[in-house]
C-alpha cells in the first residue's frame, strides 16, 4: 500500500533564524527546542535550512513542506513527532545568492550552524582558521563563497553596507569553545577580505558558545518504513532519537534578539565552558573511545559495546580514572551521576548508533575530545593508560585495515595524509607529527607511552588490552 505524503499541517511562520547544514541532528535538537519556543512564547522564528552541498535534504523535505517526523526511541516506548518549524530548504551551492539574501535578510536575527567540526575549514589543534583550504582560498576572491565562514563573513558584509546590525551566529556544533571558534575562523577571513569587515564584526558581532546534547544515530530505510507504519504517512526524511536532550547556551544575542529558549529548559549562561568540557569529554570522548576500540573488537553500535561486559568496565573506568579527576563540574553537577546516565543512555537498546558513524572525522574530533584530558593528565603527572588505548586504536583505525588485516572504510578530510602515516615503517611517530591533530608539546609526550600501548593494542587484540586496564 503506498502511503500519504507526509504534509504541513501548521500555518507558516516568518523566518527569522537562517540553519547552515541543515542535517539529523539539529532536526532532533535545536529545531525541537525552537518550535517548543515559538509555540509557547511566539515571535517569528521559523527556520530556513541551507544544504551546503548536497542537495538531498532539500529534495526530501521540499515536497514536505519542510515538515519531518522526530522519533523518539525510549527502551520502552517509541514516541513520533510531527515537526513543522521548518519553513523552506534551499542548496547553497545552486543559488549562492539567495543564500546571502536570506542572512542579509532584516529579519533575520540568528544564523546557526551544524556544519562538523571539518565545516569550520580550522585547524583542530589551534582552533584558527586554515587560509590555505581551497575553499577558503575561493572565498578570499569571490563574493560567492562555498564554505561556511565564507558564507558568514560575505553575509555580514552585506549587512554592514547596508546599514543592518549583525546577526548572531549560534554555532551547535561539537566543538570547545565553539562560539570563540567560530569567531576567529570569521574574524580571520573577514580580515583576509576587508580589515573594515573584520573590525566591525568584532565590535558588533556576537558568537555564543553553546554545549548540545541528544543521541540521534543516522536514519536508515528501515526506519523510514517503520515511521511509516507508525504514522500512517510517508516521511522520506525522519530522524531518530534518544529521549534525553540538553541545550546550555551562553546568553549573548545581538540586541537581545532569540526565542524563548529558558521556557522550553533551555539553560541560559555566561559561560559554558564547564558544561561543554563535561559533555566533550565525558560523552564524546567515550563515544569515541568505544567508536574505535568497540570497532577492532567487532561490535557494531555503542549500546553493543555496553552488553560486552569488558567494554562496559572500560568505559566506567575511562570515566571514574581518568577523565572525572581532570574536570571542573558545572554549577549544581555530580559528574559521576552524569557517568552514571551517560551508561544507561548508552546501554538504550533501541539506539542503534554505529561505531564507523562516531569513527568518522577523527582528525578532528580527537584534540577536543580526548587529547585536550590527556593533556590535563600529563600536567598533573596522572596515569591515563585507557586514553593513550583509545588514541592507539585511532591510529590503527585509520590504517584502512583492522587488527585482522579486513578493510576498513575511512571518511576523515585527512584520510590520505592519515594512511600514508599509519601505514609508514613508524606509524605512531608519523602520526604524531601532523601538527592538525597533535600539538607539539603534547606529541612529545604522547610518544613514548603511545607507542607501548600501540605495540600491546597489536598483540593482544582490543579487548584484552581493555581487560589489562580495567
Amino acid at each position: 500500500m503506498t502511503l500519504p505524503r507526509l504534509s504541513r499541517s501548521a500555518q507558516t511562520i516568518p523566518v527569522g533564524i537562517v540553519h547552515l547544514g541543515l542535517g539529523a541532528f539539529f532536526k532532533a535538537h535545536g529545531a525541537i527546542y525552537i518550535e517548543e519556543a515559538q509555540s509557547l512564547s511566539g515571535g517569528d522564528w521559523g527556520i530556513l535550512g541551507v544544504s551546503l552541498q548536497s542537495p538531498s535534504m532539500r529534495d526530501q523535505l521540499t515536497p514536505q513542506g519542510g515538515t519531518y517526523t522526530a522519533l523518539e526511541l525510549g527502551p520502552k516506548k517509541q514516541t513520533p513527532r510531527h515537526i513543522q518549524i521548518v519553513q523552506d530548504v534551499i542548496v547553497a551551492r545552486e543559488n549562492p545568492l539567495v543564500v546571502l539574501e536570506a542572512m542579509a535578510a532584516p529579519s533575520t536575527h540568528i544564523v546557526s550552524l551544524t556544519v562538523t567540526e571539518k565545516g569550520y575549514c580550522h585547524e583542530p589543534a589551534t582552533g584558527r582558521l586554515n587560509a590555505e583550504h581551497p575553499d577558503i582560498l575561493h572565498d578570499i576572491q569571490s563574493p560567492l563563497p562555498v564554505s561556511a565562514p565564507g558564507y558568514l563573513a560575505r553575509a555580514l558584509d552585506l549587512r554592514r553596507k547596508r546599514g543592518l546590525a549583525p546577526f548572531t551566529v549560534l554555532t551547535c556544533d561539537n566543538l570547545p569553545q565553539n562560539g570563540h571558534v567560530v569567531r576567529g575562523v570569521a574574524l580571520d577571513l573577514a580580515r583576509l577580505i576587508d580589515p573594515a569587515l573584520a573590525d566591525w564584526i568584532a565590535a558588533a558581532g556576537r558568537f555564543p558558545s553553546t554545549m548540545v546534547d541528544r543521541i540521534v544515530p543516522a536514519t536508515k530505510p528501515e526506519d523510514i518504513a517503520h515511521v511509516g507504519e507508525l504514522t500512517g504517512t510517508h516521511d522520506a526524511s525522519p530522524v531518530m532519537h534518544e529521549p534525553f536532550r540538553q541545550w546550555v547556551v551562553e546568553d549573548n544575542f545581538v540586541g537581545g534578539r532569540r526565542p524563548d529558549l529558558a521556557s522550553v529548559g533551555v539553560q541560559l549562561v555566561e559561560d559554558v565552558t564547564e558544561y561543554e568540557h563535561m559533555k566533550l569529554r565525558m560523552l564524546n570522548g567515550t563515544h569515541s573511545s568505544l567508536a574505535y576500540l568497540g570497532y577492532l573488537a567487532g561490535h557494531e553500535t555503542i549500546s553493543d559495546c555496553i552488553a560486552d561486559p569488558v567494554l562496559k568496565r572500560f568505559v566506567s573506568y575511562l570515566w571514574s580514572a581518568e577523565i572525572i579527576p581532570a574536570l571542573t563540574p558545572p554549577p549544581g553537577t555530580e559528574l559521576a551521576r552524569y557517568a552514571d546516565e551517560l551508561l544507561q543512555r548508552y546501554a538504550n537498546p533501541a539506539i542503534r548508533h554505529r561505531t564507523w558513524q562516531i569513527a568518522m572525522d577523527g582528525s578532528q574530533k580527537l584534540p577536543q575530545r580526548i587529547l585536550g584530558t590527556l593533556a590535563t593528565n600529563f600536567a598533573a603527572k596522572r596515569p591515563s593508560p585507557g586514553l593513550l588505548l583509545a588514541v592507539a586504536a585511532w591510529m590503527t583505525y585509520v590504517r584502512g585495515t583492522d587488527l585482522n588485516g579486513q578493510p576498513i572504510e575511512v571518511k576523515d578530510p585527512l584520510a590520505a595524509m592519515l594512511h600514508e602515516a599509519s601505514n609508514s615503517s613508524t606509524p605512531v611517530a608519523s602520526l604524531l607529527s601532523l601538527r592538525q591533530v597533535f600539538p607539539p608539546e603534547l606529541a612529545k609526550d604522547l610518544h613514548s607511552p603511545l607507542a607501548e600501548t600501540y605495540a600491546r593494542l597489536h598483540q593482544l587484540g582490543a579487548r584484552k588490552a581493555m581487560e589489562q586496564i580495567a
